[in-house]
């Protein structure tokens, strides 16, 4: 037998690929290809659909102002709430809170509020000053009075934002509580003078909307503020933790069902 034959003859069968390797590096080319796939899967259409989702569930309320300003532009109170819901939803809410719409400022109302201080006489719809957001003044007022004197309350200005989320109008809101009447540090006139925790204010409001069973959800939106601390019109000192509270009203179906 030629030599050449018979080196042919005596090559060992286990250099010849097998079908057993075919078969294994095939599963290994499906594996990979099965985590392209998933990686692709999830990477641009569940985690983007997650995001979305998320995104429509707690709105960005991030292009909203920060602090309100007086008639002659000085920064007043900050924005520490915001309510999304119609203008029915919110008033409904607000007084299932046991909060009072405020008079408008008008000749009557400003004597009735002086009258109601030095006689020490409750006034749950005593006026308040105005305030300015989006170049306007508050749409809607709320208060709650304290004790015997409209000299002590706690009260809320809302601004209807022009920007909706899911459908629904968005409402910014200002909450303050008023500690005592006397001379504004900035101009001299007469005013009252806010506490300095504004997000005990933001909290209470939240909280007793819930507790009137019309909210749908409440959460906060962090560093809002980037700024923690300042002074309003009036010259009182705030601090915040720099969140923005947010309540998603409930609509009058699920106020029913409540």
């Amino acid at each position: 037998m030629p030599q050449e034959t018979q080196h042919r003859l005596d090559r060992p069968e286990a250099s010849r690929p097998s079908w057993s390797a075919h078969f294994r590096r095939w599963h290994i080319w499906q594996f990979i290809a099965g985590l392209i796939i998933a990686y692709l899967a999830f990477a641009y259409f569940l985690i983007p659909r997650i995001w979305r989702a998320e995104i429509k569930r707690h709105p960005d309320l991030s292009g909203g102002p920060r602090v309100t300003h007086t008639a002659n532009g000085i920064p007043g109170d900050p924005v520490n709430l915001a309510l999304v819901g119609s203008e029915e939803e919110l008033v409904r809410a607000m007084t299932a809170a046991q909060w009072y719409p405020a008079d408008p400022i008008t000749l009557r109302s400003s004597l009735r509020i002086g009258v109601d201080s030095v006689f020490h006489r409750p006034d749950d719809e005593a006026p308040v000053s105005d305030l300015f957001l989006f170049n306007r003044k508050q749409d809607l007022a709320f208060e709650q009075s304290v004790g015997d004197s409209p000299r002590q309350r706690h009260h809320v200005r809302f601004w209807r934002w022009d920007r909706e989320k899911n459908g629904r109008p968005v409402w910014l809101g200002a909450a303050t509580f008023d500690e005592r009447v006397g001379l504004s540090h900035t101009t001299g006139q007469i005013t009252h003078h806010i506490g300095p925790d504004v997000d005990a204010e933001r909290d209470r409001i939240m909280d007793e909307i819930a507790k009137a069973g019309l909210s749908q959800e409440n959460y906060y939106r962090n560093d809002f503020h980037e700024v923690l601390e300042g002074k309003n019109g009036g010259g009182d000192p705030w601090h915040t933790d720099g969140r923005l509270g947010v309540v998603l009203l409930a609509t009058p179906s699920r106020a029913a069902g409540h």
